[in-house]
C-alpha cells in the first residue's frame, strides 16, 4: 500500500484543520473528487477517504493513500499555494515529502500503536458505551469497534485479510467531548496492539479526512 505524507512549514490550530481542506478544495475548483469526496450536492462517495488533511507536530500536513499519492499532483500543479484560513493570510511552504509502501497484512506477531482523536461511538453505540458500567467492559466495546474501524480500512483500499484480526486496548484517555456540526461526540487517544500492519499517520474511524483517528506505530528504541 502506497502513501505520501507532506508536511508543510506551517503551523495550523486544531480549529483551522477544516478551513486548510477547504483551502485546498478551493485551489482545485473541485474538480477532483478524491480531495473533497462529493459526487454531488446530494451525493457522497463513501469510500475510505484518500486524501487526509492532518496536524503533525502543529503543523499542516497532507497525508495520501494510494490513488491519493497520484492525485496530489494535481494540487501541486494548480501552483495555488497561497490562501486565507479564516482571517489570516497563509503561504504554504513544504518542509518534507515522505513517500512509503508498507506491507499490509496480518502477522503472526503484534506492533503496537498510538491513536488521537478516535472518534469511534455513533448514535447507536454512544448510548450501549454509557450505560456500561464497567470499565473492562467499556474497553471490550471499543476494542470491538476497533476492530470494526480497521476491517472498514482494509476493506476501503482493497486489501483481503485471510487471518483474524485481534486488537487489544493497552492505555485508554478519558473521553473528551467535542461537537462536529453540532453533534456531540466523544474522543478519545488510546495506545493498542495489533496484529495488523498499518502505515503511519492514515486515519481510522469516522472523519478519517480530517485528522480524526490518526494511528502512528510506536517503534521500540534500541
Amino acid at each position: 500500500m502506497k502513501t505520501l505524507v507532506i508536511r508543510f512549514t506551517n503551523e495550523l490550530a486544531p480549529a483551522e484543520i477544516k478551513l486548510f481542506r477547504g483551502a485546498v478544495i478551493n485551489a482545485l475548483d473541485g474538480n477532483n473528487i478524491l480531495f473533497h469526496n462529493h459526487i454531488d450536492d446530494n451525493k457522497f462517495r463513501y469510500s475510505y477517504p484518500l486524501i487526509q488533511y492532518k496536524r503533525i507536530n502543529k503543523k499542516a500536513a497532507i497525508v495520501c493513500v494510494e490513488q491519493g499519492t497520484e492525485a496530489i499532483g494535481d494540487f501541486f500543479a494548480s501552483n495555488h499555494f497561497s490562501f486565507k484560513l479564516g482571517e489570516r493570510d497563509v503561504n504554504l511552504e513544504i518542509e518534507s515529502v515522505s513517500p512509503q509502501k508498507t506491507v499490509v497484512q496480518i502477522w503472526n506477531t503484534t506492533f503496537k500503536y498510538h491513536i488521537r482523536k478516535w472518534l469511534p461511538l455513533n448514535s447507536s453505540n454512544y448510548d450501549k458505551y454509557r450505560e456500561t458500567e464497567r470499565v473492562v467492559d467499556k474497553v471490550l466495546l471499543l476494542e470491538h469497534i476497533l476492530i470494526a474501524n480497521l476491517l472498514s480500512f482494509t476493506k476501503g483500499v482493497g486489501i483481503h485479510l485471510e487471518n483474524e484480526l485481534i486488537c487489544k486496548i493497552l492505555e485508554l484517555s478519558d473521553p473528551v467531548e467535542i461537537s462536529i456540526k453540532g453533534v456531540k461526540m466523544m474522543s478519545f487517544d488510546a495506545v493498542f496492539e495489533s496484529n495488523l500492519s498499518i502505515p503511519d499517520y492514515v486515519g481510522i474511524g469516522k472523519n478519517a479526512s480530517i485528522n480524526f483517528g490518526t494511528v502512528t506505530r510506536i517503534r521500540e528504541k534500541e
